[in-house]
């Protein structure tokens, strides 16, 4: 049996930077907007060797003060997203003084190391990712966009929840491409990287060559683009550079973790163009789906791995693709590790051991008893006809957490708090995500409401 940790150097930086934004995304939901923004964002990954991921802190203060709030969150969030086992270590760096700041300020990039060298993540292609009944229009809409560049599905806008493949299918569209025109100009970046580059080169006066340079590109891959939210000028930006792409027919390719009319603080003029294409969804993948994804990911382990326990695995261990995938990495980790051949009373153990708790799934009447109590509001009240505005208002969190938690449908939440249409469901669940964006009080509540049905309530990445 091929050794779990033989490949682990062919992840490279790249990679673990995008699992990176992904566990600051999870770990802002969880505490206030100054602590993030003074000791989580400045972090920054700066390496992997053997499975160990560097990050450095800016000065011995900031190290200290998140090794001893934070790491044990930060390691178990990155081997969630990494879909594997991984350790932390965490280093201070020394501060840069004024004069080496203005020294080191990084020119404009379009991507972690710019346009032109952009290479896709190697495992990410078509032939390795699985397609189900949950993802078929949008692999079909990503094959197609990698084969007619520019023609029929542009924009292509891929969207659903974390850890489903949106980020595998836009590296598996620039290797396609890659493939049939190798001297395509093919750009992947994060909309939060977007936005970063945007402010660079505001403040170095540098929006000319900024400008020209998106514009020369031929497929614009773009990431995560609910990460620009109610950033006004970097939208007004995108919108142009999106306009300037689309009228001379470049290929554009966009994900999301919502449908365009669902996205908060989007301006309308860029949801409606997101929408002019193919707008295609993946959901979370079906019984059978789940054990094919696991049966590939074996082979790329070079392991054996029973039927009997992959099948327990993909039937009881809850959340996303990357989720179940750690799951199947940990469990040919413990056979390593044991010595023991890998059977289905492993598999068995491993979900008591880590996955129970998420089993446990609150009831929809659950959470609205839950709101109840807390808005001191009876649940018939809720449930009822009344328009009086505490009403309405515990009325609408109690929408948001069913959706949120547990993932239903806005027919059947309507059908569970007076049969009421789902246009004002949605209405409801969009109001209280734009009001947890507005107010820090509101999110404050909502995720304690949350996480009093869920444990995990929150730690998502969007």
């Amino acid at each position: 049996m091929k050794d779990l940790f033989d490949d682990h150097g062919s992840d490279d930086l790249a990679t673990v930077l995008e699992a990176w934004e992904r566990v600051l995304h999870r770990i802002s939901n969880d505490i206030p907007a100054a602590w993030f923004s003074r000791f989580l964002r400045p972090l920054k990954p700066t390496g992997i060797d053997s499975g160990e991921i560097t990050i450095a802190a800016p000065g011995r203060f900031v190290l200290d003060w998140v090794k001893e709030r934070f790491s044990d969150r930060i390691e178990q969030y990155l081997t969630d997203e990494m879909g594997r086992p991984v350790s932390v270590a965490l280093v201070a760096v020394p501060r840069a003084k004024p004069e080496e700041a203005v020294a080191t300020v990084r020119p404009v990039s379009l991507a972690p190391t710019g346009v032109e060298s952009f290479a896709p993540n190697p495992k990410y292609t078509f032939e390795s990712f699985v397609e189900g009944q949950s993802n078929r229009m949008a692999v079909a809409g990503a094959r197609n966009a990698a084969l007619n560049p520019g023609l029929a599905f542009n924009p292509l806008f891929i969207y659903g929840p974390s850890g489903l493949g949106k980020t595998h299918l836009l590296h598996a569209v620039a290797h396609a491409i890659r493939e049939s025109r190798p001297k395509a100009t093919v750009m992947y970046v994060s909309a939060q990287q977007f936005a970063q580059d945007y402010v660079d080169a505001i403040q170095n006066k540098r929006m000319e060559a900024f400008r020209r340079q998106l514009r020369g590109i031929e497929v614009w891959l773009l990431d995560d683009i609910q990460f620009i939210s109610g950033k006004d000028k970097t939208q007004e930006e995108l919108f142009h550079i999106y306009n300037s792409l689309y009228m001379v027919g470049r290929q554009i390719v966009i994900t999301a973790d919502r449908s365009p009319r669902d996205l908060n603080m989007i301006d309308e003029r860029l949801s409606s163009r997101f929408e002019a294409g193919l707008v295609a969804d993946v959901q979370m993948p079906d019984f059978e789906t789940r054990c094919a994804i696991l049966r590939k990911k074996a082979e790329q382990l070079a392991v054996s791995v029973p039927a009997e326990a992959a099948d327990y695995l993909a039937e009881h261990v809850p959340g996303n693709i990357r989720i179940l995938e750690g799951a199947l990495t940990r469990l040919v980790a413990t056979g390593s590790i044991s010595h023991r051949a890998i059977d289905v009373a492993m598999a068995e153990d491993l979900v008591e051991k880590y996955y129970r708790r998420s089993l446990e799934r609150p009831s929809t009447q659950a959470i609205i008893e839950v709101v109840s109590r807390h808005y001191k509001i009876p649940v018939h009240e809720i449930k009822g006809s009344s328009r009086n505005k505490p009403i309405v208002e515990a009325r609408h969190v109690a929408v948001y957490l069913i959706r949120e938690v547990l993932g239903s449908s806005w027919k059947h939440i309507g059908s569970q708090l007076g049969d009421r249409d789902h246009t004002s469901i949605m209405h409801a669940h969009k109001k209280v995500a734009q009001e947890m964006q507005d107010n820090r009080d509101k999110l404050s509540t909502v995720q304690m409401l949350g996480r009093s049905v869920d444990p995990h309530f929150g730690n998502q990445a969007n």
